[in-house]
């Protein structure tokens, strides 16, 4: 099947931008939007994550890497509001002010229904989906007021299809998708933007970590092109719907899938 393609070079699509990720110290999507970002002429990017160490390296990274020296780290657990209140405001002073909040955090697993406690249900839903609601409600108190912004949620195919073990990440990702329909039409009267991409499989560090290697490849191989995606090519579409080439875009779920069941 198909080849992986060229990294695309930026085109300063986020050009005089500030930009916040959450969940983005690592290798996955996160990351790799920051560094789009970066790419994209934003003057200035803050990212987020639980784990100090590696958001101090991915900071590190990330300037190297882009040439940007305008790039911040924050450390946030999503699921606790004063975190996300901190970085809120830690944001909102070191960029002066939020033009774009990537929503990225969110947790997997793979469990039968019958098997799964209430822990580990509450635990996803309360990562990806209700540290999704906390982190817009916060940013949107300073968005509105200022009449623009974007945010831009990370969805799943998972929320239209289903997939056995899933059910806990499935549910928050589809609560993910309501949450970005029903926000962007509040927020559109105030000129602020709330779309989602949702991605069918793209291969990263923790997710072959969290899955087996028999499940990725299978559900790789049901890919039109035969592959799973690489993470820059889920946060190329982020970009675009961060930038003003999307400016009549909201409360979009955006497939960045093949679309195979």
């Amino acid at each position: 099947m198909s080849n992986i393609p060229a990294y695309v070079e930026g085109h300063g699509l986020l050009k005089g931008k500030s930009v916040l990720i959450t969940a983005a110290a690592g290798a996955g999507i996160g990351f790799s939007a920051a560094r789009r970002a970066a790419e994209e002429g934003c003057r200035a990017l803050m990212i987020s994550d639980i784990h100090p160490r590696r958001l101090e390296e991915a900071v590190s990274t990330l300037k190297q890497q882009t040439g940007l020296d305008a790039i911040y780290g924050q450390l946030c657990n999503v699921t606790i509001e004063d975190d996300v209140q901190a970085l809120i405001a830690a944001a909102e002073t070191q960029l002066d002010g939020v033009d774009v909040l990537i929503n990225n955090a969110g947790l997997g697993g793979q469990k039968k229904v019958v098997d799964m406690s209430d822990e580990e249900w509450h635990r996803v839903l309360d990562i990806t989906l209700t540290g999704t609601f906390r982190m817009t409600r916060a940013m949107l108190v300073h968005m509105q007021a200022r009449g623009r912004g974007t945010i831009v949620n990370n969805a799943s195919v998972l929320g239209w299809r289903a997939q056995k073990e899933q059910a806990h990440y499935a549910a928050a990702k589809a609560g993910v998708m309501a949450l970005t329909r029903c926000s962007a039409l509040e927020a559109a009267e105030y000129g602020v933007r709330i779309n989602a991409v949702s991605p069918s499989i793209a291969l990263h560090d923790f997710l072959k970590k969290a899955s087996s290697e028999e499940l990725l490849a299978q559900l790789s191989s049901r890919e039109a092109f035969g592959r799973a995606a690489e993470v820059w090519e889920v946060a190329n579409v982020m970009m675009f719907l961060a930038s003003d080439y999307a400016s009549y875009m909201t409360g979009e779920v955006v497939s960045v899938s093949s679309q195979q069941a």
